[in-house]
């Protein structure tokens, strides 16, 4: 399967520095080839997500590909979303539902990532909820798991992860095939620190493991993806691991030249 290079913005960004960004991981992705040998996502603030579906569609607008006043041409790069609500509409202030995001062309969703569950309190059932409204809504939802400094320390690493993800095969069932899975070390996010390749391939591993265990289809079907401070500089080893699929990428995601490495890298 293609491996999957997914950069997370988090609250970052501008009307000014999105465009100077994306165009330039257009330029480099068309000086490259134009086509990547990886899927490339990129996961905006919610403000970002009508200005994203402009400039990563306008290199590939042509009248032929132009269906009753719909472009259906692909771009070299998908639109994704941090964050998706668990309810399809209603008195929900605040909250941005599947639909919503939808109407953007929004492929892809982060849920659960470690800063929901750690500052506003995102419970593994309230992970596996979001998860099962972004396959409601055709997008595909990347689910985080990942363990604390203190978890690890204590050797419970396989157990928080298998748990947190547990939570999304019970109430997903067979539509499990459809996600993505990301293990991102909680110690190792915007840390600078990184787990090992063999660490990485470890946990990865583990989570391959229980997916083939939950569903058959998963086997050929589910990407887990590398979210720990993968960079231009660790990207090759860490992608030439079996079992890691591709990366969460957060601060080389805000970096054109950082981030064009990482594609590259995990088209080798």
């Amino acid at each position: 399967m293609k491996k999957l290079i997914a950069g997370n913005w988090k609250m970052n960004g501008s009307l000014v520095a999105n465009e100077l960004l994306v165009s330039e991981l257009l330029a480099g992705i068309k000086l490259a080839g134009g086509a990547p040998a990886c899927d490339v996502a990129v996961c905006v603030p919610t403000p970002y997500l009508a200005q994203l579906t402009g400039l990563i569609n306008r290199p590939f607008l042509s009248q032929k590909d132009d269906i009753a006043g719909k472009n259906t041409a692909r771009s070299a790069i998908e639109l994704g979303a941090q964050d998706i609500s668990a309810q399809a509409s209603g008195a929900y202030t605040g909250e941005v539902s599947g639909g919503m995001l939808k109407d953007f062309g929004v492929r892809y969703a982060i849920v659960g990532h470690s800063e929901r569950r750690a500052y506003h309190g995102e419970s593994s059932q309230t992970v596996a909820l979001k998860t099962k409204a972004a396959l409601a809504a055709g997008i595909t939802p990347i689910v985080c798991v990942g363990e604390t400094l203190a978890e690890r320390e204590a050797g419970q690493t396989e157990a928080v992860v298998k748990r947190q993800l547990a939570a999304v095969i019970h109430d997903n069932g067979h539509c499990i095939s459809e996600i993505v899975v990301a293990y991102e070390p909680v110690w190792a996010i915007g840390t600078g620190k990184t787990a090992t390749p063999e660490q990485a391939q470890q946990v990865h591993a583990v989570l391959r493991a229980q997916l083939n265990a939950a569903s058959s289809a998963a086997k050929q079907r589910v990407r887990i993806l590398y979210g720990g401070s993968m960079n231009a500089q660790n990207a090759k080893e860490l992608l030439a691991q079996p079992d890691i699929d591709g990366g969460l990428i957060g601060g080389a995601s805000l970096k054109a030249a950082d981030f064009l490495k990482i594609i590259a890298a995990a088209g080798e």
